[in-house]
């Protein structure tokens, strides 16, 4: 049984990688067909989640684990409980359907593989964070999300709108990225666990941890990128450059609800605090009314749901701060509504813009005789967005507005903002149901018509599903919002959601007001959007246009950084190596105070002496010399100074080794300066010299004094020990230095011959393309230029 869970779980996350894979090659062979085979995938793995919401509603928990980096106590594991099997049926039962209806929505466009397989990618990122369990696993798909919906939001790439929309999408959800990493090592750090199921019960020491400010406020940064709260709220409206399917899941299930999840997983470890309440009800608040003002202004059918989607999103995340099992309930409940009739009106703004040729809510009218399916989808999609009965966004209203008690002497303040922008969203549903569909026919772009069965069911059934739940409430509440409540709020929690009219009940007064207020606002939406647009209308710096100066100024200091580190002077390359070698080798031992001075000098046979002598000729023979060629020659004396050392200290096969080395470094240095001809004193000032001096002073005197401190230490006998002991019984050689460099160090030493093997070819390659190009006819060998007498003022280097 567990091999079999192992397996199914797996296919479930990595199933719609390989549909995705597969996508442009069934829509070459299938055309727009493909798309009824593809959705086979989150079809399939809707009904198999639909078969363990039984067991997760009993109160199991299944867990699956793979080895990853056990080195590091990483485990790739999922986690199947009743927050993530919620979030999973979501997914991939609107997924299908979006699958489907993109089929039909881009038929006959040359990229539709392409786009089905993004989407389907798109699909498992989204899958696999709200199944892991690994934190580092949630942050590995967190990204993929990031990398899919940057390539569905630009997937018209020929537009410049699209390609900077895209681009912003990914550069704030990815910082946000960075930030859950961050959280996520801190959390471990915390609790010494990489699984969330392995942090539970674990939110008291969370809490009185000194690292529990931090975690919450990097949690937050990855939620509220994540989720378009304020204030980087601004790049959602913007990705509505995706294709109108794209629109539909991003806002439904996908991408802007994993900030959601995030905060409804981690509500029982860094929830009930202070920092966790008001952050999160202040933001969630501001966010609700700058969506539901937005919203208002808006005339195009995309950007109105986009902007209710970012008051919507505000109105979660509210809940989730408010915390408790009213909260809970609510939060869970709404999530569903939300994602059934924001999925229906995106899609029904598809087929209204793919039949009728425009998205302007002005320009629409009297769609209900030649898009009849269209409008009833419109009208059960209205129903639960306006939270009207019996659909189920009347009772998410209903637990929303009884939320807030636990927040005392604020519930006030927070039930005027949630009626206010309940009251905008529902007046946005109006709008959304009579505008394109009432009233007489107003002649647009296209002939209108109804659209095809693939893109009208999608919109169809999540509208019946809307009504169908709240109608089937006590089953879709004991199995489904329960489960998923009891995970946010830490403990088992009772369904009492009905249809019940109790008129000491608040809430219902609440919703009362609250359709009142919509009514008003539909009445006088137009006049509502003129006096908005002229009180926005100000100049001066918004969200956009701060992103793009950031992102300008960020372009300017890479290439003033380029231009200053990377200028293609090979000379100022060294420089700075140099510089960073000095500085790690001096500075770790004077602030370590590992600086060793020798009280006695060792005692040097004369023949030692004659190898150093030696050395010090080659050095003074490297400073003096007047050109590069020389110079280089003279640096090979210095080699061959050290192979004689190692000759006269017993060790000939190192000493041989390093007299061959040397000696074709220094054929391989001085073909090069032939061939490039540098003469190094016509590039060289006095100052200049200076600088390289007191560098080569400092690095060689860093060198020195490590080695000191090296030779300070007792020595430790025990590597050349093992060497001694394992060379005949492993290596079967006697020869302890050979079977160092040829076994124990077998790949050390072949990095070394082929980084001399490398060297070899190139200077090859420019002795012969040298010939070769002095032998063109088209091309001359420029003169040599003349080498500058001996006390003549050098040339400064550029």
């Amino acid at each position: 049984m567990a091999a079999s869970l192992d397996i199914l779980i797996a296919a479930m996350v990595i199933a719609p990688f390989i549909a995705a894979m597969l996508a442009p090659a069934l829509c070459r062979v299938m055309g727009s067909y493909a798309a009824w085979v593809l959705a086979l995938i989150p079809a399939a793995i809707f009904a198999y989640l639909a078969s363990q919401i039984g067991p997760i509603a009993a109160g199991q928990v299944q867990h699956v684990r793979f080895d990853w980096a056990p080195a590091y106590g990483i485990d790739l594991s999922f986690s199947l409980d009743g927050l993530s099997l919620f979030f999973a049926l979501s997914i991939s039962g609107i997924g299908a359907l979006i699958v489907l209806y993109s089929g039909a929505y881009l038929k006959g466009h040359p990229h539709q593989g392409r786009f089905l397989g993004f989407m389907l990618g798109f699909m498992g990122a989204m899958q696999g964070l709200v199944l892991a369990d690994s934190t580092v696993a949630l942050y590995a798909f967190w990204e993929l999300t990031a990398v899919a919906s940057f390539l569905l939001i630009g997937f018209d790439h020929t537009r410049m709108s699209a390609r900077r929309a895209a681009l912003q999408a990914l550069v704030i959800t990815s910082g946000g990225g960075l930030c859950l990493l961050l959280g996520a090592l801190l959390l471990r750090q915390v609790t010494g666990q990489w699984d969330l199921s392995g942090m539970a019960g674990q939110g008291a020491a969370i809490a009185g941890s000194p690292l529990y400010a931090p975690v919450a406020v990097l949690m937050f940064l990855a939620a509220f990128t994540k989720s378009a709260q304020f204030p980087f709220h601004f790049w959602l409206p913007n990705a509505m450059e995706a294709p109108t399917p794209v629109s539909a899941y991003l806002h439904s299930a996908t991408m802007v609800q994993a900030g959601i999840y995030l905060l409804a997983r981690l509500s029982p470890l860094l929830g009930g605090t202070p920092l966790w309440t008001v952050t999160l009800v202040t933001f969630g608040g501001i966010t609700l009314a700058l969506g539901a003002v937005g919203s208002l202004r808006q005339i195009d059918l995309k950007q109105i749901l986009a902007q209710s989607t970012i008051a919507s999103l505000g109105l979660l995340v509210l809940l989730l701060g408010i915390g408790g099992e009213a909260a809970a309930l609510a939060a869970v409940v709404y999530f569903l509504t939300h994602a059934l009739y924001k999925a229906g009106f995106f899609l029904i703004a598809g087929l209204i813009d793919h039949e009728a040729g425009t998205r302007d809510i002005t320009a629409l009218g009297g769609l209900r005789d030649t898009m009849a399916l269209s409008f009833i989808a419109a009208i059960l999609a209205g129903f639960s967005m306006l939270g009207l009965p019996p659909a189920l966004g009347y009772l998410a209203k209903e637990e929303i507005y009884a939320a807030p008690g636990p927040l005392q002497w604020a519930a006030p303040l927070v039930l005027l903002v949630l009626v206010l922008g309940n009251a905008v969203l529902g007046a946005v549903a109006l709008a959304l149901v009579a505008k394109p569909f009432m009233g007489p026919l107003i002649p647009t772009p296209k002939a209108p018509h109804e659209g095809p069965v693939a893109m009208l069911a999608g919109p169809l059934l999540f509208g019946i599903l809307g009504i169908g739940a709240a109608i089937l409430g006590a089953w879709f509440g004991l199995r489904i919002f329960v489960p998923a409540a009891t995970s946010i709020a830490g403990h088992s929690m009772e369904w009492h959601l009905g249809f019940h009219l109790d008129p000491a009940d608040p809430a219902l007064w609440l919703s009362i007001a609250t359709w009142v207020l919509s009514g008003l606002l539909f009445w006088r939406l137009d006049a509502a959007r003129t006096l908005l647009r002229r009180l926005l209308a100000m100049p001066g710096w918004t969200a956009d246009t701060l992103f793009d100066a950031f992102m300008a100024g960020l372009l300017r200091l890479s290439l003033a950084f380029a231009t200053t580190w990377q200028n293609g002077r090979l000379r100022f390359y060294m420089l700075v190596v140099f510089a960073a070698l000095a500085l790690a080798l001096i500075l770790p031992l004077a602030s370590l105070g590992g600086v060793v001075v020798p009280s006695v000098l060792p005692e040097l046979a004369p023949r030692e002496w004659g190898g150093l002598v030696l050395a010090v000729i080659g050095l003074a023979a490297v400073v003096f010399a007047r050109t590069l060629l020389m110079g280089i020659l003279a640096l090979g004396v210095q080699g061959l100074a050290v192979a004689l050392i190692y000759l006269l200290f017993g060790a000939p096969d190192l000493s041989f080794t390093q007299f061959m080395v040397e000696t074709l470094s220094v054929v391989m240095f001085a073909l090069v300066m032939t061939r490039l001809r540098l003469d190094w004193h016509e590039r060289r000032t006095p100052g200049m010299a200076l600088r390289d001096a007191v560098l080569a002073l400092l690095c060689g005197g860093g060198v020195t004094a490590v080695l000191l401190a090296v030779l300070a230490v007792p020595f430790d006998p025990r590597l050349g020990d093992f060497f001694a002991a394992n060379s005949v019984p492993l290596a079967h050689g006697r020869n302890i230095v050979n079977v160092i460099l040829v076994d124990f160090r077998g790949l050390d030493t072949l990095g070394e011959i082929s980084v001399v093997m490398g060297a070899a070819i190139a200077v090859s390659v420019l002795v012969v393309g040298g010939r070769r190009l002095a032998a063109s006819p088209v091309v001359k060998r420029p003169p040599r230029r003349a080498r500058a007498p001996v006390g003549a003022k050098p040339e400064v280097a550029p």
